[in-house]
């Protein structure tokens, strides 16, 4: 696989996990005093409606700015 596409691979990998772990760890949160499974598996949507919805006006709002200004994970 060519060098430039590491860092796509790499940071899509990165998302698509950061988005399953949790779901790994919904008993753990379940057994918080006050939280429901339910209300637990609320944080799972959340976080994807924020990554669905806030994606692309980040990067419609980016797109002009030259890439070394921006920051990097």
């Amino acid at each position: 696989m060519p060098v430039a596409l590491w860092a796509p691979a790499v940071g899509a990998f990165g998302i698509g996990t950061t988005e399953f772990v949790i779901m790994g760890l919904l008993p753990e949160v379940d057994a918080d005093p006050g939280i429901s499974l339910s209300g637990a598996g609320l944080l799972v949507t959340g976080y994807a409606l924020g990554v669905t919805l806030g994606a692309p006006p980040v990067a419609i709002l980016t797109t002009r700015l030259p890439r070394k200004t921006l920051p990097s994970r």
